[in-house]
């Protein structure tokens, strides 16, 4: 049996993975009092005993190297009402933290006012894989707010989006 031998062009890769439909969150730390954050999409469980949680970010950015230093970092899981606090902190080269409204996490994360969850989390372990990095981390804490009625914040094909009403399967 041969495998096929054709090139897979990262742009039409890309286009794929967009129609596989995604939460956003944003990872934020903090370091000598100044907090970092970015935005991500691929975010994930791994293991329920221990708490195992882990996202990808690209080897080359920028906070990551600080996130590391710090050994934790929180994942603020976005409310659909939150694509501007995605898109600010997406950007570069700005001051992502201008107008957010956050709180000290146990662990000194910061977490996103508003967010519809939020997890506190030690680094665990780090992969090298491609162009990125899959970081694990160990859940320590966790927002016990109750069930919120708000949407998560989606994003599918290029664009955000929300669950459309829905009977259960």
């Amino acid at each position: 049996m041969t495998r096929p031998t054709s090139v897979i062009e990262p742009l039409s890769f890309r286009e794929a993975l967009g129609h596989y439909a995604s939460g956003i969150t944003v990872i934020t730390s903090q370091v000598d009092g100044e907090p970092l954050g970015f935005t991500c999409q691929s975010f994930y469980s791994v293991s329920m005993s221990p708490p195992l949680v882990s996202f990808s970010v690209m080897a080359n950015a920028y906070s990551y190297p600080k996130i590391r230093r710090a050994g934790r970092f929180a994942v603020n899981v976005l409310s659909g009402e939150q694509a501007h606090i995605s898109n600010q902190f997406a950007s570069r080269g700005s001051d992502k933290w201008h107008a957010v409204d956050w709180q000290t996490s146990p662990l000194g994360n910061p977490v996103i006012t508003g967010s519809l969850h939020w997890f506190d989390c030690e680094i665990h372990a780090e992969h090298a894989a491609g162009d990125h990095l899959i970081v694990v981390g160990e859940v320590k804490a966790l927002s016990r707010q109750s069930p919120a009625v708000t949407q998560p914040l989606l994003y599918f094909k290029g664009r955000y989006c929300n669950l459309a009403a829905h009977q259960p399967i």
